[in-house]
């Protein structure tokens, strides 16, 4: 029986390799594009095929245009919040602009390509509503990060309605794991890791009872398997096929710190700065629409999630010194 086939968009990067790997374990046969602007070539797995591209560029069309892939998994973007607000043309440029580049090919050439996004669920809800937030709930996202996503997602269901193309939005919460860089929220715990590893004091913005939904990227990988397969509503409305991945769960970054101060076995400080502008004080993702369409729950608890990205940092470090 013939395998089927994946393009992994962004697949050298921290995300994107577990997506890669997992499609991989599943008996997809996986093609990588990957501009290695943040994405390491020992990330790329042995078995995938690698494409040095930009997702901006005629090179990338034409991977997607001949490829003929059952399932894209468009993770490939500009990732940090903070240089989307000093550079928002970038941003829109990559993460809208690159994203319409690859769906055009789609649409001209392969068509019956299941497209799955990755999106974000924590910068585009805002502060609208009690966490833990739907699907439903309005967006009001505070940075151009936020808003491209948002964007792309009004994109994808205008694919789906005019032109009939599979799409999937999989809205993630604050993504850790092992090769994780410290780029965004979620680079809290890289950057954590790395000082605790270095005996250096935590720092924390704020008060440090802000909370996030933390999601460990092997169940974010594990989404994106699942949402390559399941039967799904007629795609073409924003939120029909938009699930939120994340664990419903909010931990403080106190609490954050703790824990991994607990699996480092340190007594690292804790040292308070003042408080970032803007910043939303509380995110959690409701997750029991994926639980109920995609089959998918979060199998990886924090402390055990923590306590794996910790071992993982440590031992990069340390192979890294040799």
């Amino acid at each position: 029986m013939e395998s089927k086939s994946a393009l992994v968009t962004g697949g050298a990067g921290f995300i994107g390799s577990h997506v890669a790997d997992r499609l991989l374990a599943a008996g997809y046969a996986v093609t990588i594009i990957d501009n290695l602007s943040s994405g390491r070539r020992e990330n790329l797995p042995a078995a995938a095929r690698f494409v040095e591209a930009d997702i901006t560029s005629p090179e990338a069309a034409a991977v997607v245009r001949d490829g003929g892939f059952d399932v894209m998994c468009h993770l490939a973007a500009q990732i940090d919040v903070r240089r989307s607000v000093e550079d928002p043309a970038f941003d829109a440029h990559v993460n809208i602009l690159g994203t319409l580049n690859l769906m055009e090919a789609i649409r001209t050439a392969s068509p019956h390509t299941r497209v799955i996004f990755s999106s974000t669920g924590g910068a585009l809800y805002g502060s609208f509503a009690e966490p833990p937030s739907g699907e439903l709930v309005p967006k009001d996202p505070e940075a151009p990060y936020g808003i491209a996503k948002l964007a792309v997602e009004y994109y994808l269901a205008y694919y789906g309605r005019v032109h009939g193309i599979d799409t999937v939005a999989l809205r993630y919460g604050n993504v850790y794991g092992p090769r994780q860089d410290p780029h965004g929220e979620a680079g809290v715990v890289a950057i954590f890791c790395n000082r605790l590893i270095d005996g250096r004091a935590l720092t924390v913005y704020g008060d440090g009872t802000q909370t996030r939904d933390y999601v460990y990227a092997g169940d974010v990988a594990a989404a994106n398997v699942l949402a390559a397969s399941v039967t799904l509503p007629e795609p073409g409305r924003l939120d029909a096929r938009a699930f939120n991945i994340g664990t419903g769960v909010e931990t403080s970054v106190n609490a954050l710190a703790e824990s991994l101060k607990r699996a480092a076995g340190s007594t690292s400080a804790l040292e308070y700065a003042p408080a970032r502008a803007g910043e939303l004080q509380r995110s959690a993702l409701d997750v029991s629409k994926s639980k109920g369409e995609l089959g998918w729950t979060p199998s990886v608890s924090i402390d055990d999630g923590l306590a794996e990205t910790f071992r993982w940092f440590s031992a990069f470090r340390a192979g890294a010194r040799a």
